[in-house]
């Protein structure tokens, strides 16, 4: 993988198209503005795809799981046999987001970059880099070639599925311990310390709580992340999920096509994309604001406003999967040709 060619060949996206978008919304018989975020999310999609007929016909969900070997300092209720357990849910379509998608012509594809079992569960893409991260209050997660190796296939089926034909990519992950290592790299990029960031995840005691700061902290003094270099953030105190998700990113924008975030773990791991390439920011779309601390920051820093509002907090690419309605009733209103002439009324005007 040849990363400094790859960030050179990203094209962000085309702002005269971006216009041309948003001519064709003002066109239309309602309010300018009117369904605010929707009609940005659409003319953004329009700029990165270099034309203002934006279609999502084609779709697809990848869920990356993984392990963390931070579980081991009791930072969640849960530990990796729970992982294993999700992730077959998702290969026989019979966890949560599964029955979210149904009916939105949205496959989900979860794909094991690093979890504890033995073997992928059937149903699952084995693309394992390796079994599980390492504690990362004891050292490094992973070494930069592994942390590599996971971005590595992240933009590869990124890659591959615009190739294929994709127009919009969603993206989730499950990880036992996963919010720990994603507010341990906000923690660095952000600089921010970890009592700000971090939340209880899937439900910790007070006691909980206070083992999982103390354990970013530690992580955070023991390795010495450099903030200036996102794959050192990954490298040392992130996780195989988070690193293939950064590749994801990079590959969807690298391959013009658009993609929706969904709560904190995704949001970490596209900030450490975007830092490795500004441009990368012209692909993403901010599903909703997950009920995490450290999701608001995240998504401040990525200057992305959340399309929905729900105190989500569940995982899996379920944020996404619940905004793809939403984009869809808006593409009925883009593509319906309902404009002022059409009904014989006066256009409304921009006057300020």
């Amino acid at each position: 993988m040849n990363l400094s060619f790859i960030l050179s060949a990203i094209p962000g996206g085309d702002p005269l198209v971006y216009a041309q978008a948003v001519s064709h919304w003002d066109s239309l018989a309602k309010p300018l503005g009117s369904l605010g975020g929707l009609e940005s999310a659409v003319a953004k999609i329009a700029a990165l795809g270099g034309s203002p007929d934006v279609r999502l016909d084609r779709r697809g969900l990848y869920v990356f799981c993984a392990d963390n070997g931070v579980v081991a300092q009791g930072v969640s209720q849960s530990d990796s046999s729970v992982t294993e357990a999700v992730a077959r849910a998702l290969g026989e379509r019979r966890s949560t987001v599964n029955y979210m998608t149904a009916g939105l012509r949205c496959p989900v594809i979860p794909v094991d970059v690093g979890m504890a079992c033995a073997a992928a569960p059937a149903g699952v893409l084995d693309r394992r880099v390796r079994t599980g991260t390492d504690d990362i209050t004891l050292g490094p997660a992973m070494d930069r070639a592994d942390c590599l190796a996971a971005i590595e296939t992240g933009f590869d089926l990124a890659r591959s599925a615009a190739k294929e034909g994709c127009d919009l990519l969603l993206s989730g992950e499950m990880g036992i311990g996963n919010t720990t290592t994603s507010a341990a790299v906000l923690s660095v990029l952000l600089d921010r310390p970890p009592e700000t960031l971090t939340g209880r995840g899937a439900g910790l005691s007070d006691a909980g709580l206070l083992r999982k700061n103390n354990a970013i902290r530690q992580a955070i003094r023991r390795n010495r992340p450099d903030p200036a270099d996102p794959i050192d953030v990954l490298t040392k105190v992130g996780g195989l999920d988070l690193a293939a998700l950064c590749g994801f990113y990079l590959g969807a924008a690298y391959s013009r096509c658009p993609v929706l975030l969904d709560g904190l773990i995704t949001c970490a791991a596209a900030l450490c994309a975007v830092r490795v390439c500004p441009k990368v920011r012209d692909a993403l779309l901010a599903s909703h604001c997950s009920a995490e601390p450290a999701a608001a920051l995240a998504l401040e820093e990525l200057d992305l406003a959340p399309l929905l509002s729900a105190g989500l907090r569940l995982g899996e690419g379920s944020g996404a999967a619940a905004v793809l309605p939403l984009l869809d009733m808006a593409l009925r209103v883009y593509h319906s040709g309902n404009t002022f002439d059409a009904i014989g009324i006066e256009a409304y005007r921009h006057l300020s």
